[in-house]
């Protein structure tokens, strides 16, 4: 029987300090998932890292900027040496630049998310293909946004790269499919309290007040809860046959056909 099971997987997941990340690792942890956690704020990784450990997850915690490749191949090299193998890798992390019109928008704050993101995503792709195709399993999850699916005011630079993470994720499940390896990628609506991320107001007046008339569910998510469930599904042998796929966990706040 294939089952929706995490146990003894070992699993990255980046921005693991914080936010979605930190709910992410908190279910996948307590899912029987062997943890690592790849934050570059040193007090929030370990802040996660003990919470994980007083649980009695097994679990790793490797300061990672995502904006480095040597940072992000080092700590992939980590995991590596500490497990000996990599299962899963969730692409969280991605650094928020300023908001602005795009008639205005500037070079510096454009590469903001395109190193973080689009580079950052690709490198932490690249880093763990070689270990996943040695074993013939392999689960990537990468983050895109409805940023992008929609197009908000003010947010170009984000949400272009949001939508570029969404291209690579439609490129590797077709190259890599061979290699036991799926790739998806999800899209949150988390802005809310409970992440501890809130996108700030667009100069089109865009703020956390669209979720007041877009979200059926009339509550705030919960990551832990919320978004977990759905990215062990995306890391279990449950998924074997679905790659390629974008998956909106919004609460219905962007119902697309």
């Amino acid at each position: 029987m294939i089952e929706n099971t995490v146990t003894d997987r070992v699993i990255i997941v980046t921005g693991g300090g914080h936010g979605i990340g930190r709910g992410i690792v908190r279910h996948l942890g307590d899912a029987g998932a062997r943890v690592v956690v790849a934050e570059w704020k040193p007090d929030l990784l370990d802040e996660a890292v003990k919470e994980l450990e007083a649980d009695g997850v097994e679990c790793l915690g490797v300061v990672t900027d995502v904006q480095q490749r040597g940072s992000i191949e080092e700590m992939v090299a980590q995991t590596v040496a500490r497990f000996g193998q990599v299962d899963g890798l969730v692409n969280n992390a991605m650094t928020f630049g300023t908001n602005m019109p795009l008639a205005e928008l500037t070079e510096a704050a454009l590469d903001i998310s395109l190193v973080s993101g689009v580079k950052g995503t690709l490198w932490g792709m690249q880093a763990v293909y070689p270990h996943m195709k040695r074993t013939g399993y392999g689960r990537i999850i990468n983050v895109g946004s409805s940023a992008g699916l929609i197009g908000f005011k003010g947010m170009g630079a984000y949400g272009a790269a949001k939508e570029a993470i969404r291209s690579l994720t439609r490129t590797a499940a077709r190259e890599w499919a061979v290699d036991g390896i799926v790739v998806n990628c999800f899209c949150p609506v988390s802005i809310g309290p409970n992440t501890g991320r809130r996108f700030p107001e667009s100069p089109g007046g865009m703020s956390v007040r669209i979720l007041d008339t877009l979200r059926p569910m009339e509550r705030e998510d919960d990551p832990e809860h919320d978004i977990g469930p759905v990215v062990q599904f995306l890391c279990s042998q449950a998924c074997h046959y679905l790659t390629g796929q974008t998956l909106t966990i919004d609460g219905g706040a962007y119902a697309f056909a």
